[in-house]
């Protein structure tokens, strides 16, 4: 078996609009590396986007998912539910932050989990506008894409998108957009397009995931609490990325000390997985009616049962604390890397935990987005043997979501490949 070979074929097989980041076909994976089917080694820098937090088939996982397989995989959580799925959502009422009782929805995916977010807000409230934020990503569903603050690749052909839904500028030091900007451009659009009376609620990623990983500050997020509490607007954190130990907290808004009314969370919440949840503010979460929320494979007795065992792996194994640990010791060796005078183009590092973004540019001065470096540093990489995610608004940020589970001494390999490919392609 060849890469090759199977590139060819998912040419002819699987429609173009489906991505596919690098010619690679894994075989098999563990902890924070996998293979591919030519037997060649690769560490593990995205962990499937983001949703591999405890690592490639966490032994304590894999243990829970083939205990379930015997018991059963399916039943309709709707129609006849089971153990895992109420004592799931039992966890995930005491994990999420704020005193205010709370209860629990699954759906499949992260855009599930966003769509009935809005549902639920718009029950609960009688109002059926949004605001979301320039930069942000929420899913590829019509609203998800309405919702989403980029249009290339995500709105590109799709329209019209659902009514109702308006961006504000999402801050950005680095470009120059600071939270008074953006809660001013907020306060013009309540002025100028849409009364906030008839807002139902505004989503907010702590910290932007396709848009950069732009971090929300805690003055940020909080004054965003404030105006969803003078206007009775529903606060929706988008905790999809962000969620369970990346940041360093089990979510990320935690690191402002907000309680938001709704949190959506997918990716690692079941260690590979899918699943997705919200979770909020019981009186909010109970205002649709019955049947009003569901699926058929929402709530997965396979997925709940891995995401069982995700909670006690991330608490057994302090990932929360590892993950600060790991962010910092990236964040410091890519600031080390800008500081060389080899490698003038890393114009922004940012992190929360580990959640690491390392912005690429052609001019310091200008701040120009080196978006073909950008693309060429990942391509480089996969050569030497390291899967790397890009992202941001200007496709010029390379993002780090390694497991948090890896070791020093892997996680230190996969640094120096990109040091090695940076300093390469500059010479070139």
């Amino acid at each position: 078996m060849s890469n090759q070979s199977f590139v060819a074929r998912r040419e002819a097989a699987v429609s173009r609009g489906i991505s596919a980041g690098l010619p690679i076909y894994v075989e098999r994976a563990e902890n924070s590396e996998l293979w591919d089917v030519e037997g060649k080694r690769y560490i593990d820098f995205g962990s499937g986007i983001a949703v591999l937090n405890t690592g490639h088939r966490h032994p304590k996982i894999m243990d829970a998912v083939k205990a379930q397989l015997d018991r059963f995989t399916h039943t309709c959580a709707m129609v006849t539910p089971y153990d895992s799925l109420v004592e799931l959502a039992e966890k995930l009422n005491a994990l999420v932050p704020g005193p205010t009782p709370k209860k629990t929805a699954f759906f499949t995916t992260g855009a599930e989990a966003v769509e009935n977010a809005v549902k639920v807000a718009r029950a609960f409230t009688g109002r059926p506008a949004v605001v979301a934020f320039s930069g942000g990503f929420h899913g590829r569903t019509l609203l998800g894409m309405a919702l989403t603050g980029k249009v290339v690749p995500y709105k590109v052909g799709f329209g019209p998108f659902p009514a109702d839904i308006y961006h504000v500028p999402f801050p950005n030091a680095y470009r120059d957009i600071s939270v008074a900007d953006s809660l001013k451009a907020l306060d013009t659009l309540f002025k100028s397009d849409v009364d906030p009376a008839r807002v139902a609620a505004i989503i907010v990623e702590p910290v932007q995931g396709e848009g950069g990983f732009n971090i929300a500050s805690t003055e940020f997020l909080q004054a965003i609490r404030a105006v969803c509490d003078k206007h009775g607007i529903v606060m929706i954190a988008d905790e999809i990325q962000t969620g369970f130990a990346r940041t360093g907290k089990m979510f990320a808004v935690e690191h402002a000390g907000v309680e938001p009314d709704l949190i959506t969370m997918a990716k690692s919440l079941a260690g590979g997985f899918p699943l997705s949840a919200l979770t909020g503010k019981a009186v909010m979460m109970d205002a649709p009616v019955p049947g009003g929320l569901g699926g058929t494979y929402a709530g997965s007795p396979l997925a709940t049962t891995a995401a069982l065992a995700v909670i006690d792996v991330i608490e057994e194994e302090k990932l929360c604390e590892r993950a600060s640990v790991i962010g910092e010791r990236i964040a410091d060796r890519f600031r080390a890397m800008g500081q060389r005078n080899s490698i003038p183009v890393v114009g922004d590092v940012r992190n929360l935990g580990a959640m690491v973004a390392m912005e690429l540019v052609t001019n310091r001065e200008t701040k120009e987005p080196a978006a073909d470096l950008t693309k060429a540093l990942v391509a480089k990489a996969a050569e030497k043997g390291l899967i790397l995610l890009s992202c941001g608004t200007y496709a010029n940020v390379i993002r780090v979501l390694v497991p948090l589970t890896v070791s020093d001494a892997v996680l230190d390999e996969g640094l120096d490949i990109i040091e090695r490919s940076l300093e390469e392609l500059l010479a070139a």
